[in-house]
């Protein structure tokens, strides 16, 4: 990596990669003045993603795409001999400049107890920093004590989990994703897929889940889920989906996020909550009409095979 300005020796990036010529250069220039190394886990580019991260000094290894949890665990096994710290950071993402703390900071305040960093996600949509409807502040945990951390298996909303405790800081990443909105929606499309296993196996056990612990985790991730799973998932298809686009939109100040903002918070509130239960009509109507199992039906619907052992 450059030696331009204070590198964070011993913080070690993973990104995961899959056609991302477009946002690749740009997450790794914004990131590699401030770490020691930046590993890439390609799952098949075709694109030039590999060739631009290599010439940029990034590792490149690849390994084929189970899902999210299975490669990003992969990834943190090929860097546990590296040591210190690992961050995540998506390739559509980017080190906010401005941030007011660098990560070798965000490291050296640590605890000795303290195995994880939460820090601030931005979302950008059409343009625009999306700012209401419930969507800031966004506490992730990106930045852990290599070897002390891994990512819970879900096939979708997966959160990195760590041993010890975690705590704030004032690193920000930005979500800036550079491709058209029909690549989001059907991107969307795919998540909304990947959505419907959790919560079907929320209800029918048929895959084992990880369960958020109560330290060692982000603390809004666990409240989110909790509501999630206790509230939202007990309430009619119909109803909650058009109530959570109205709690953010109306009741979280969406509104003021302009017109990008309510597109946003349209697709991404309403047409994406309410795609997710439809796949989930759709699979158990299946299930119900062949007299088969629901993780047949998901891949007959789907494509996915979910391993139901």
């Amino acid at each position: 990596m450059s030696n331009k300005g204070k590198i964070a020796v011993g913080i070690h990036v993973v990104i995961l990669t899959l056609n991302e010529s477009v946002h690749i250069a740009r997450c790794i220039e914004s990131c590699k003045d401030q770490v020691e190394s930046i590993t890439v886990i390609d799952s098949g580019s075709t694109d030039g993603t590999v060739e631009i991260a290599e010439k940029l000094g990034a590792e490149v290894v690849r390994h084929p795409w189970v899902n999210y949890a299975t490669q990003l665990n992969f990834g943190i096994s090929t860097l546990v001999a590296k040591g210190g710290w690992l961050l995540r950071i998506d390739a559509d993402e980017v080190l906010h400049p401005a941030a007011p703390c660098r990560l070798s900071e965000a490291v050296s305040q640590a605890g000795g107890d303290c195995d994880g960093i939460l820090v601030q996600r931005r979302i950008y949509f059409l343009g625009r920093r999306i700012k209401y409807g419930a969507i800031e502040p966004s506490w992730q945990l990106r930045l852990w004590r290599n070897g002390q951390g891994r990512c819970e298996q879900r096939w979708m909303d997966e959160h990195v989990i760590v041993n010890g405790n975690v705590q704030k800081s004032d690193i920000i990443i930005s979500d800036i994703n550079l491709n058209s909105l029909t690549w989001w929606s059907t991107k969307h499309n795919q998540y909304a897929s990947r959505e419907a296993i959790d919560l079907l196996n929320a209800r029918f056990a048929f895959l084992k889940a990880d369960k958020l612990p109560a330290s060692g985790a982000s603390p809004q991730a666990r409240a989110r889920r909790f509501l999630k799973e206790k509230f939202y998932l007990r309430t009619p298809a119909g109803v909650r989906t058009i109530a959570y686009f109205l709690y953010r939109y109306v009741i979280r100040l969406g509104f003021l996020d302009g017109r990008p903002g309510f597109y946003f918070h349209l697709l991404q509130g309403l047409w994406y909550r309410s795609l997710v239960d439809a796949k989930i009509f759709e699979i158990e109507e299946l299930a119900k009409k062949k007299g088969i199992s629901i993780a047949s039906a998901i891949k007959d619907r789907t494509g996915f095979v979910v391993d139901e052992s």
